[in-house]
């Protein structure tokens, strides 16, 4: 299909998309059955299986725009990672052109159909003729049925890997193209060597790591003591700023549906994929969410936001897995970890102007600014290059700080605009006080990942006698204005594999006397 494709022809197939608006949300679409069949080597699409059970409408994704330039479609992609490239772009086109055919001949049938059925009551001399016609037109609509449920599953499955458009002053490349838009405080001095975090949480009985593949595996650990209290402190000091600024506070699930992650612009099925999926036999297509961001994006899921309600932001705070790939990086520490908790921010917007998601993405920066530097960290604002992007966003900007353990800056978070690529997917959209609806656009950023910020915190912070002060601005959540050692003692490791081992001790002699 796609050696046949023409700009041409690109352009003379988009005249039925321009049509497509969300008012078309409320014609019945037939309910189709659900089978795990992925014709023609495509790759499974769990939002579309959630379309074919009835669950949700299907995706309105944007081919118009696509449709009105394609080149500029693949040249997009082919900026960005992932795996599809410029004669992918193409073939959607072609199968969105024959979709469109279909569901356009299948519409004039359906007239037809209606038409020869007021025929028949008003002309009963020509019922002969008029039924025989009749027979014609649903043994075509029976043939085109299967036509297009084929083509729509061939479509879905790849146009809805697309990524979004990107805004036109992202860098272009790899990460070593990030541009520098902001430094923020001066790097700590120290009139020693500074110990990495590592160091300081095992002196300071905060982290656990050691002797745990038994327990919980790789990349794991445990915050004891200190540790803990600073990751409760982290979040109530976030949570209670952002509460102050008028932001909706939420819980959700961790446990969800792989068309929610999909409709976010991630991808549960894809090879080496981060998300970690549940025992298939026992909780079908049921994954563990990585970010709030999914929880958050699923409850907005198929409802609409009324206008004065908006622009809407929601914080959560919870606990997110990631399956991370072992590149032989951070393999120790808390910087890269399999579970950790994070508050994050979610924003829904309007798109009247086409600035409403900007302008939020600006004011969440803004937010994480102000909270690292209250906890007096010096970082840097980064604006993210076109493959560091990811599929749903727009524009992204990262957060680095300095990590002095690590003579280097580590990210703490990032924040995306992904205009109206998530609510196109997972059906959000705004009612308007004259009842029309229309697609938002969704922001998000995170407000605190917990490990990073204890290993920032915990680095830039520490003392030479091997204690570490706390932030002003968190000693009231925290309880102290300095972490130090614990009065208990460690627990001592007495399982296998070490010299000197600690004999078991024996039975227990049975008690005497009366």
């Amino acid at each position: 299909m796609a050696a046949s494709f023409s700009l041409a022809a690109a352009r003379r197939g988009c005249g039925a998309l321009c049509a497509l608006t969300p008012a078309l949300r409320h014609c019945p679409r037939p309910v189709l059955a659900l089978t795990h069949r992925h014709s023609h080597g495509a790759p499974r699409s769990s939002l579309y299986e959630h379309v074919r059970e009835g669950y949700s409408d299907k995706p309105d994704l944007n081919m118009s725009h696509i449709c009105a330039d394609p080149e500029a479609a693949v040249a997009n992609v082919e900026s960005r990672k992932g795996e599809l490239r410029g004669d992918d772009v193409r073939q959607i086109v072609s199968l969105w052109q024959q979709l469109e055919a279909v569901r356009a001949e299948i519409s004039s049938l359906e007239e037809q159909k209606r038409a020869i059925g007021d025929t028949v009551k008003a002309l009963l001399p020509a019922y002969s003729a008029a039924r025989q016609r009749g027979r014609e037109v649903r043994r075509r609509l029976s043939e085109l049925g299967p036509k297009q449920n084929d083509l729509e599953e061939q479509f879905y499955s790849k146009a809805l890997r697309l990524p979004n458009g990107t805004h036109p002053d992202v860098p272009h490349g790899d990460e070593s193209q990030a541009r520098v838009v902001e430094l923020v405080g001066q790097k700590p001095k120290f009139d020693f060597k500074p110990r990495g975090h590592v160091e300081l949480g095992e002196r300071l009985g905060l982290i656990r790591q050691r002797h745990l593949s038994h327990v919980s595996g790789h990349r794991s650990y445990y915050l004891r003591g200190g540790g803990a209290r600073l990751q409760m402190a982290l979040q109530n000091f976030t949570l209670d700023k952002l509460l102050k600024r008028g932001f909706i506070p939420l819980t959700v699930p961790d446990i969800l549906k792989g068309a929610v992650f999909e409709g976010c612009g991630m991808q549960p099925h894809a090879h080496r994929s981060q998300v970690y999926a549940l025992d298939p036999t026992r909780s079908p297509d049921l994954n563990l969410a990585g970010t709030g961001e999914v929880g958050i994006a699923g409850f907005f899921m198929d409802h609409a936001v009324n206008c004065t309600d908006l622009p809407v932001r929601t914080v959560c705070s919870s606990t997110c897995y990631r399956a991370e790939t072992d590149t032989g990086r951070e393999t120790w520490g808390l910087y890269r970890v399999h579970h950790f908790n994070k508050v994050e921010m979610f924003g829904v917007t309007a798109d009247e102007s086409g600035l409403e998601s900007a302008q939020m993405l600006q004011e969440f920066v803004n937010l994480q600014k102000e909270l690292f530097t209250e906890l007096e960290l010096h970082f840097r604002v980064l604006d993210m290059p076109t493959q560091e992007l990811g599929p749903p966003a727009h524009r992204k900007f990262d957060i680095e700080a300095w990590m002095p353990g690590r003579n280097s800056y580590g990210e703490i978070s990032s924040g995306s605009n992904c205009t109206d690529y998530q609510s196109r997917r997972l059906n959000i959209l705004y009612e308007r006080e004259d009842q029309s609806l229309h697609y938002a656009h969704t922001v998000n950023a995170t407000a605190c990942a917990v490990p990073r910020m204890i290993v920032s915190i915990l680095e830039t912070h520490q003392t030479k006698d091997g204690s570490v002060r706390v932030p002003t601005a968190l000693q009231p959540y925290f309880g102290s204005d300095l972490i130090q050692k614990p009065s208990y003692s460690p627990l001592r490791y007495i399982g296998p594999n070490q010299p000197n081992k600690p004999p078991r001790p024996g039975p227990r002699a049975p008690p005497t006397g009366p």
